[in-house]
C-alpha cells in the first residue's frame, strides 16, 4: 500500500518549497539584498543577525501556517473533505499526509537554510566562514 499516491506528490512538490522558502526567509533575505546590489555586506550581516535572533520563529510560523493552510486547501478541494463525517472515513490518509508533509518540510527547510542559504552567505562574506 502506497502512503501517497501521485496527485499528492505533485501537490507536495508545489507546497513544500515555498514553505521551505518562507521559513528561511531570515537568513535569505540579506543574501538577496547583497546580490541585487542594494546592501553592503556590512548592512546584510547585521540585518541577518536581527532577523534570525529576533524573528526566526516569526518565519518558522509562517512558513507552517502556510502549509497547514495548503493542506487544508488541498483536502477540501482535491479529496473532498468537507465534513467531520467525511474526515473520520479518510483519517488514516489526511493523518499520513500531514505527517509526510511536516517532515519532508522540515527536511527541505534544513537543507535550503543551513547548506544552501549557509553556502552562499559565506560566499558572498556575510556571514564568517567556519573553516578559517
Amino acid at each position: 500500500m502506497k502512503l501517497i499516491n501521485k496527485k499528492e506528490k505533485s501537490f507536495l512538490k508545489k507546497i513544500v518549497p515555498i514553505a521551505a522558502l518562507i521559513g528561511g526567509l531570515c537568513c535569505f533575505t540579506p543574501v538577496v539584498l547583497v546580490l541585487l546590489g542594494l546592501s553592503t555586506v556590512a548592512y546584510a550581516t547585521s540585518l541577518s543577525n536581527t532577523l534570525y535572533f529576533g524573528y526566526a520563529w516569526a518565519f518558522r510560523g509562517a512558513a507552517l501556517l502556510f502549509l497547514l493552510g495548503a493542506l487544508s486547501w488541498y483536502l477540501y478541494s482535491k479529496e473532498q473533505i468537507c465534513s467531520l463525517d467525511a474526515l473520520k472515513r479518510k483519517r488514516r490518509k489526511v493523518i499520513n499526509l500531514v505527517l509526510i508533509s511536516i517532515l519532508i518540510s522540515v527536511i527541505a527547510y534544513i537543507v535550503w537554510l543551513y547548506v544552501v542559504v549557509e553556502i552562499m552567505g559565506i560566499g558572498l562574506g556575510i556571514w564568517g566562514n567556519p573553516f578559517s
